[in-house]
């Protein structure tokens, strides 16, 4: 077990001693390998014996008593060699190296996980842990592995002698091959990519142990709790996912899973769509694996997949996408706020469909670790935590895992932990992972993690858990998934639930019986028909129907008086917008479960006096309340005449499903229809109408009353109320029977308001009780109202300009004979003439619905009625207006967002405004080495009397601009202006090495050399001076205040360049020590002049400098005044301008 070195495969960044030494070398089919562990022992102990024989036996020649000495030291050091020469060579090699194999510069999601990063700090930890390093040295070796499986498997060969243990590798095309190989080497190895599930119950992979659970059993677990057996899986088009998709479904086979088709996605541009075409065209599968990174991370493929399938619909008809990655690592859901989904529309919608299965997050997740690992100076990496790969703590854990296993084995009596030694350890020990507790399964399970379940609601930025699968139930053998109390929601209809056999290592599914099973089975079922037909026939001799009569049943169909128990009244506060959006509702309550839990109950908990809409089995339901205090109890009576109207089924009928008594509030619950009433439709401007339109409307009403008598049930209660429209803008009758349910119950019907009998035929009108029962010529009548509402889009008789009271009474107390008004304009004359003859003053001759249904069908323009070419129609116009009307406001959004970005740019680091726009915290940052520049106008004051302060700003503005220009040509960053001082800063918050004295000593050259013919517009004449001071050390820079928040630096730092500015001279850039001597270690040709002892004050008297050029610089500088022989302090007299100066004169005398 020797160290090769082979620059195209390995990148041994370790910093520790290297684990194996050895020079002597041989040839062996023509390879470079060196000699084996045994070789070296043996020739080392040879070469000790020869030393010591020939120490003791050479001539001995005259010598000194200190030649003696030395003499016998020496031998009794040859003959400790010679004796521990004797003992296993691997006592010597106190270095237990691990290499890490992995596609690391080939795949996105192993590339961003900063495999050596992550070594790095698993490795510094494990050797600061006194428990861990009692034994061993810890070492580490990152070996990249070949993006192609033939050529990874060759170069994996040749890795013999890389590390006493091998993590990975990650392709599982050849994870066995891999394994035999270091079972010849006797050399542990821990690979997540092993996926075949029975490879520990062998004994041909001796040297194998699971550094985690496997993730086919974590699926198969999953699967299992939901019943979903038919699966398929999509890989994509790469080697390495190409082969975990087919080992994957390999291993799922093994568990008894009928997984068919493996796809692999291509990589043009219809890839997606033939790879899912594929999977829609296999039976029963509803459920998708994706073999590739998540789009969560960055992974191009899954997003190209997903919105594939929501344009396919594919989300909307229940499939299920579940991400394979995210079971190697623990993807943040607490406190997590993913912003692509809530920045693209297409992505939020397809992601509804996907089920996130990962690893369980502690107390953190993997981002806060990751930050705080940064804040302590563990890694030495500024990488924004959002772009690093979950993956990294993946790494952390199965190296940490490594150690506390070595240890263990080698505390039990083992010298040297040899790969059977290490795959045959005890586990059942605990360690606290990168961001979550871990263990390790005892007999050789391997590591051993918790399971979440994470949905996406549809809305929002972030995951939810929903169920729990505890580490020691990763085994599919014992547990399963613990419900956490919040409900999957599926985007379209819950998948596809298939049998328990697919799931029993007991049982086989088969796909069809034997002949004699068959028999037996048609015999049984023929006799329990017999049964049930007697015993429903026994019932209804007894007056009783179904079982459950009363509520007293388990519900289910079959119930017909439900209670409280069984509905969920929503508060019907919440805006109208949210009760009619279906997918809001549905993702707030979590409605389509296979248990059917609503989770939002206490949210839109109402009761049955303040609503009338419900959630009833995962569905709305409208409840329809009778007057209140008037009913005790549901009579058998009434449960039978209420049961032959909910087994009526007809597509214009919207269905009865249970009576409701509750609370003394007896009703009816039926179907809620999301765009209500007809009269609502009719009122709501924002629907436009064609006749077509209108038709069709009629049509489905007229379909609906025909339905109605040919069961022979009178409506009575007809009218535009009592029509609600479905999503789909199909016209339902409602409320049919209600009379007759009143009328059986005995409830006593208050005296309706004549707006409500603008429906009722005049002879209902004249008869209360006739009334109450109502007859098929008074629902024709009201059909004609309703043709009116229709057709005129206006409400009944409103021509008239009565009021309802004064039309009732016409209507009733006819001739002369009072209806409403239609122009011949606004339908087909044939269509007017029918709804004329329907409310005719006799009965009989009203036509019945069968003829209506008739003259209607054989209208010449009904017959080209075709809702839904019109609503085509309708929405090509107005989607083309509103693309243009979309696009214009996105563009002008966009405009103004990157106004708004640039703005927030130039008042904070990109870093500081990135986490302030996502609401971030800004957490103070220590800087260990910084160079600040501060600079002020000499006698600033004095130009400040002297000028109107509109002029000192604009003097201002010119001087800071000519700065601001300046800037952006060297690496700093512009920390603030106060008043005439302005303030510079590099290294911070971009850490840049050592570079950033020489940043702010060029920025300040080139600010004096631009100062020196800088004017005034105000007073041209007048020379604007300024001196500089330059210091270097740390800072902690961080945001300060809520309202207009700063980024400010904080330190000695700050005050001492602050020293230095104000002790400087016009014209001067003066210097601090610290400074000079990180210019002169970078030897660019600085000139600097030694100013001499200055008093800071607050920090005595310092040796400073004078930074007066460099080499290259060619610019003019202005000379300074104590060069010229002038003073060092303000503006003169002489300076100022004649027109200027008598004011500054009388100012001067006034003081």
């Amino acid at each position: 077990m020797t160290n090769h070195r082979d620059t195209c495969r390995l990148h041994n960044l370790a910093y520790h001693p290297p684990w194996w030494h050895s020079t002597t070398k041989m040839k062996r089919n023509k390879d470079t390998r060196t000699t084996s562990s045994s070789e070296g022992c043996r020739q080392l102990k040879t070469l000790s014996a020869l030393l010591l024989t020939s120490s003791l036996s050479k001539p001995q020649l005259p010598f000194s008593s200190m030649h003696l000495f030395r003499s016998w030291k020496e031998k009794l050091s040859l003959l400790f060699l010679f004796i521990i020469s004797f003992f296993p060579c691997q006592i010597w090699a106190t270095t237990f190296k691990v290499a890490l194999v992995g596609p690391w510069t080939c795949d996105l999601l192993y590339s961003k996980a900063l495999p050596d990063l992550a070594a790095r700090l698993a490795i510094s930890r494990i050797n600061k842990n006194p428990y861990l390093n009692r034994g061993y040295w810890y070492d580490y070796a990152l070996v990249n592995e070949d993006c192609k499986s033939t050529r990874a498997l060759v170069r994996f060969s040749d890795l013999e002698g890389y590390g006493a243990a091998f993590l990975g590798p990650a392709n599982p095309g050849y994870c066995s091959s891999a394994a035999l190989y270091t079972k010849e080497w006797d050399v542990g190895i821990l690979s997540w990519g092993c996926l075949k599930p029975y490879m520990k119950t062998v004994d041909m992979f001796p040297t194998l142990l699971r550094p985690l659970p496997l993730s086919s059993n974590v699926l198969f677990t999953v699967l299992r709790y939901f019943r979903w057996a038919h699966v398929a899986i999509i890989s994509e088009d790469t080697d390495l996912w190409e082969a975990t998709g087919h080992e994957l479904a390999s291993s799922l086979r093994a568990l008894g899973l009928p997984v068919n088709p493996v796809v692999t996605m291509e990589t043009e541009k219809d890839g997606p769509r033939s790879a899912l075409a594929k999977v829609r065209e296999a039976d029963r599968v509803r459920v998708i694996i994706m073999c590739m990174p998540s789009v969560l991370i960055g992974g191009q493929a899954q997003y190209q997949l997903l919105t594939t399938a929501l344009a396919m619909r594919m989300i909307d008809r229940g499939y299920v996408f579940i991400p394979y990655d995210t079971l190697l690592y623990s993807l943040p859901y607490k406190d997590a706020f993913y912003y692509m989904l809530g920045n693209d529309t297409k992505l939020r919608r397809a992601f509804d469909g996907v089920l996130t299965i990962t690893m369980e997050s502690g107390e953190r997740n993997f981002y806060e670790a990751f930050k705080d690992a940064q804040d302590r100076f563990e890694l030495r990496s500024s990488t924004p935590t959002e772009q690093v790969s979950p993956f990294f703590g993946t790494i952390y854990n199965m190296m940490y895992y490594i150690a506390m296993a070595v240890e263990q084995t080698r505390a039990s009596g083992v010298h040297w932990v040899t790969g059977r030694s290490l795959g045959n350890s005890e586990g059942g020990f605990e360690f606290e992972g990168f961001n979550q507790p871990l263990q390790a399964g005892r007999n050789g399970e391997g590591m051993q993690a918790g399971y979440v379940v994470l949905d996406y609601s549809g809305m929002g930025n972030s995951l939810y858990s929903t169920h729990l699968l505890h580490p020691t139930h990763t085994d599919t053998m014992t547990g399963g998934l613990r419900y956490l109390g919040r409900s999957v929601h599926f985007a379209g209809s819950t998948p596809y639930t298939d049998s328990s056999c697919w799931f029993s290592p007991y049982f086989a599914c088969s796909g069809g019986w034997d002949s004699t099973t068959a028999f037996f089975v048609f015999v049984l079922l023929i006799l329990f028909a017999g049964f049930g037909a007697n015993i429903i026939l026994r019932f209804k001799r007894e007056g009783r129907v179904g079982f459950s009569f009363g509520g007293d049943g388990n519900g289910g169909p079959s119930k017909v008086v439900l209670t409280l128990d069984d509905l969920v009244l929503i508060n019907t506060q919440v805006s109208k917008r949210k009760l009619n959006d279906e997918s809001i509702v549905k993702s707030q309550m979590d409605l389509k479960t296979p248990h059917h839990s609503v989770s939002g109950r206490s949210y839109l908990a109402s009761t049955p006096d303040s609503s009338n809409i419900a959630v009833y089995e995962g569905d709305l339901v409208w409840l329809k309340k009778c007057p209140t205090g008037s009913v005790s109890s549901v009579s058998s009576s009434t449960e039978m005449l209420f049961v032959k109207l909910r087994d009526m089924r007809h597509e214009n009928l919207n269905l009865y499903l249970g009576l409701f008594f509750d609370s003394g509030i007896f009703g009816i619950v039926t179907e809620h229809c999301i765009r209500g009433s007809l009269e609502d439709l009719l009122a709501n401007e924002d629907v436009r109408l064609d006749w077509m339109f209108k038709s069709s409307l009629l049509m489905d009403l007229i379909r609906g009353m025909k339905y109605l008598r040919h069961r022979n049930i009178i409506h009575g209660r007809l009218k535009s109320r009592n029509c609600v429209v479905d999503g789909r803008f199909v016209l339902k009758v409602t409320d049919y029977g209600f009379n007759e349910i009143m009328n059986t119950q005995e409830v006593d019907v208050e005296e309706e308001k004549a707006e409500d009998l603008l429906w009722t035929a005049p002879e209902l009108l004249r008869n209360l009780n006739l009334r109450r029962k109502g007859s098929f010529p008074g629902d024709v009548y009201s059909f004609a109202i309703i043709m009116q509402e229709v057709v005129s889009r206006s409400a009944p008789f409103c021509m008239l300009d009565m009021p309802p009271k004064e039309i009732i009474s016409k209507v009733k107390e006819s001739p002369p004979l009072c209806r409403p008004v239609v122009s011949v304009e606004e339908a087909p004359l044939d269509i007017i003439q029918l709804m004329k003859q329907a409310w005719s003053e006799e009965p009989d001759k009203r036509p019945t619905f069968e003829e209506i249904f008739k003259q209607f069908k054989g209208n010449s323009k009904a017959k080209k009625t075709n809702i839904i070419d019109s609503m085509l129609r309708m929405l090509e116009q107005y989607s083309s207006n509103l693309e243009d009307l979309i696009r214009e406001r996105t563009e002008e959004l966009e405009v103004e967002r990157q106004k708004t970005d640039n703005l927030v740019a130039q008042m904070l680091p990109k870093s500081v405004a990135q986490s302030l726009k996502l609401g971030k915290p800004v957490e103070p940052e220590h800087f260990s080495e910084v160079t600040l520049y501060f600079s002020d106008i000499v006698g600033f004051s004095t130009i400040s009397t002297l000028s109107e302060p509109i002029e000192v700003v604009d003097l201002l503005n010119d001087l800071y601009s000519l700065f601001d220009a300046i800037i952006p040509l060297h690496d700093v960053y512009k920390v603030e202006t106060i008043g005439d001082a302005y303030m510079v800063a590099s290294g911070v918050p971009t850490r840049n090495g050592n570079r950033h004295a020489a940043e702010i000593a060029n920025m300040s050259l080139d600010i004096l050399h631009c100062i020196g013919t800088f004017k005034a517009r105000h007073m041209p004449d007048l020379k604007i001076r300024i001196r500089i001071g330059l210091h270097s050390g740390p800072v902690v820079a961080g945001v300060v205040g809520l309202t207009m928040p700063r980024y400010c630096l904080f330190g000695d730092t700050v005050n001492t360049t602050s020293r230095m500015e104000s002790t400087s001279s016009p014209y001067r850039v003066h210097v601090n020590q610290s400074t000079v001597n990180l210019l002169n270690s970078l030897k660019l040709g600085y000139k600097i002049d030694v100013r001499g002892l200055t008093e800071l004050k607050g920090k005595g008297i310092e040796t400073t400098y004078w930074l007066v050029g460099k080499d290259d610089f060619k610019k003019s500088l202005p000379v300074p005044l104590d060069l010229q022989g002038g003073t060092d302090f303000g503006i003169t007299i002489e300076e100022i301008p004649p027109d200027r100066r008598q004011k500054f004169l009388d100012r001067q005398k006034k003081a």
